[in-house]
Order: structure tokens, then sequence, then C-alpha cells
């Protein structure tokens, strides 16, 4: 009997910008039918990059203005220059903000920006917590921290998931995968004893939303 290679996932990590903790979670979340690995700085080039099927930036402890301090321009057109040939791109929180025009340029006519300074927006500050999202049809409380909104023409891209004042949350355009919260969420960052968000646990539940938005995007 042959067996059938997965599809292979390359994460970016540089902790704690793209943590170890987003990555732990999207590896729980996709591993089932992914080869997940994780790719670094140095690596950040087309040979490398054209190894894998798909390059994912995950969210972290940061701030994206750091992000010059390790992209330097041939990084930054190694990821553009990937898309252009075919890749994809799935980024969460902060790879989303990545994939806006500040940043790897890499949207067309719709960019990243914060959720939290949006009209109506249910979280008003950056911190560790939940918020309201629709996702396919279905409301549920995602693990939020300071993620973005998808501002552009809806004609642009598929609508996934949108915040409760309406704003897009997760997109998908051609080969690019925008999730402004974190789905690939554990257990243990709910668990902090002064947490109130313990309650919101998903029981996996948001993995499977992550996998099937992975799988969409890998037939894109």
């Amino acid at each position: 009997m042959l067996t059938q290679i997965k599809p292979s996932i390359a994460i970016f990590l540089h902790h704690p910008e793209c943590s170890e903790d987003c990555i732990d979670g999207m590896t729980t979340a996709l591993s089932s039918k992914y080869h997940i690995t994780t790719f670094s700085e140095e690596e950040c080039n087309i040979e490398t990059l054209r190894k894998y099927d798909m390059i994912a930036f995950p969210g972290g402890i940061g701030d994206s203005r750091s992000f010059d301090s390790f992209f330097r321009r041939k990084a930054q057109n190694a990821v553009a220059d990937y898309v252009a040939e075919g890749g994809r791109y799935l980024g969460i929180c902060m790879g989303a903000y990545w994939a806006g025009s500040y940043y790897f340029d890499i949207l067309d006519g719709v960019d990243a920006v914060q959720y939290i300074k949006q009209p109506n927006a249910t979280v008003k500050r950056s911190y560790s917590t939940v918020t309201e999202v629709i996702w396919n049809g279905k409301p549920t409380n995602m693990y939020f921290y300071d993620g973005c909104s998808l501002i552009g023409h809806p004609i642009k891209y598929k609508t996934i998931a949108t915040y409760a004042n309406g704003d897009p949350m997760a997109i998908i355009q051609n080969r690019i995968g925008i999730i402004g919260c974190h789905p690939e969420s554990l257990k243990y960052w709910y668990e902090a004893p002064w947490n109130y968000i313990n309650q919101h646990w998903h029981n996996g539940d948001h993995h499977k939303l992550l996998l099937e938005f992975v799988d969409d995007l890998m037939r894109a």
C-alpha cells in the first residue's frame, strides 16, 4: 500500500513575536492532515519557501512594528514572490497584519487594521480575552489578543468569519488566508487563575474550524 504524503506547511518561528505557543496550537490543529515544520528568518528565502505547499505566520507577543527588525527587503520580497508563484500564505493575528500594505503587501484591495480601533468594536484595548465572532454563520467566542479587522471591498475576497460589529475577521483571497483571532488557541491559554475566560475553552472545536479553513486555502 502506498503511503499518502501529507501537504507541507512551514510556520515562521521568531519567539516571542511569532510564538512557540501559537505554533504549538497550529500544530495541534493541523498535524492530522498536514506535515508541519518551522523556518527561521535566516531561511526566509525563495529557495527554501518553494519547498512547501503553504507558509504560515502566527501571532505572538510583540508589536507589528518589529517587522523590519528581522525581515529585510530580500526576505520580504521572498514571501511576495512565493505567493506570486503560486504558494499559499496563512496569517493569524500578527501574521495577518503582516499580509497588509505596510509589510509583505500581498493582499489586493484589502488591509489589516486594528479591530479595537474600529467603530462599535466589542474590545477596546489590547489584552488577552475572547470576543464574539460569527464563523460560517455560527456564533462563537474566540480567543483574541489585539487582532485585526480586514477592511476592503467584499467582492475581492471570501469572508469566512466576522466580528460582532460586522467587520471581516477571517478571509480567503486567492491563495492567502487571514485570521484576526486565534482558533489555534490551546486549553492552557484559558487557565490562568485570574482569567475569567476559562469558561470559554472551545474543547477543540476551534481547531476544527482552523483545519477546515486551511483545507479551503490548500484547495485554492
